[in-house]
């Protein structure tokens, strides 16, 4: 049977000590605004079939990583020629020690090939600008400097990237295992990282967190946080994501 103009998306949204609810019902309201757009969503990768059948990928993830048999197939899905739309925490990989630091073990490196980086440490949650690289991408043209209040994301990188977001961190993030990130080199914020015939466009930005999202080790989180969900810019980077991914911008 013809699909006609539809494009199949499939939404991995879940994972831990975010607010998934919300990330996850703000991503489907931008999906219900492409009516050519049809939705799977669930909570991982277990329903591996129907994700590599999709015509390209969401993602918004923490702690949420494919065995090692999913990871073949989606990289697989994506060296085929492949999108995905990567974000936040999708390249997380978190352990809590002993002494109360996280731990970001070097684990499933085919899958961080496959998104291009892995998570490794922020700072505490604290303003910051976001800079645009490549004025002249359709993805981020015309977007100002803009601020959010969100995680700052330092990331391993790999292979190659096109970034088109960037930040500056320069010092010491105690809480991770990981702390040491004393340069003045650009932390990409939203790269392209080309995948076989595939590519994987990735947005570090989107942290949310709930009243309930740290049990059970904080039984009620004292502050609800929203990171760059409170500002139009991020709105309009998600928006031009699908645009993107649909391969309409």
């Amino acid at each position: 049977m013809s699909k006609g103009d539809r494009l199949d998306v499939y939404l991995v949204a879940g994972g831990k000590y975010h607010n998934i609810d919300y990330a996850r019902l703000e991503l489907l309201k931008l999906i219900a605004e492409q009516p050519r757009l049809k939705v799977q969503v669930g909570p991982d990768y277990s329903d591996i079939d129907a994700i590599c059948e999709a015509d390209f990928i969401i993602s918004y993830t923490c702690d949420v990583i494919p065995t090692a048999a999913q990871t073949e197939r989606l990289c697989a899905a994506v060296a085929g020629g492949k999108k995905w739309f990567a974000l936040h925490g999708t390249n997380s990989i978190l352990r809590f020690l002993e002494d109360g630091r996280v731990s970001c073990p070097r684990e499933n490196e085919p899958f961080m090939e496959l998104v291009g980086s892995q998570f490794l440490s922020h700072p505490p949650i604290a303003p910051y600008e976001v800079e645009v690289s490549d004025p002249d991408h359709p993805l981020v043209s015309g977007i100002p400097t803009f601020t959010v209040d969100d995680e700052l994301y330092l990331s391993v990188l790999h292979g190659e990237q096109k970034t088109l977001l960037h930040t500056y961190f320069n010092g010491i993030t105690e809480d991770f295992e990981d702390s040491q990130w004393e340069s003045d080199e650009p932390r990409p914020c939203m790269y392209i990282h080309p995948y076989g015939e595939g590519e994987v466009l990735y947005l570090t930005l989107g942290h949310c967190r709930g009243a309930y999202d740290m049990q059970p080790m904080i039984e009620v989180y004292p502050e609800p946080e929203f990171g760059a969900w409170k500002t139009d810019e991020y709105y309009e980077l998600l928006r031009r994501g699908l645009r993107w991914s649909m391969g309409t911008l």
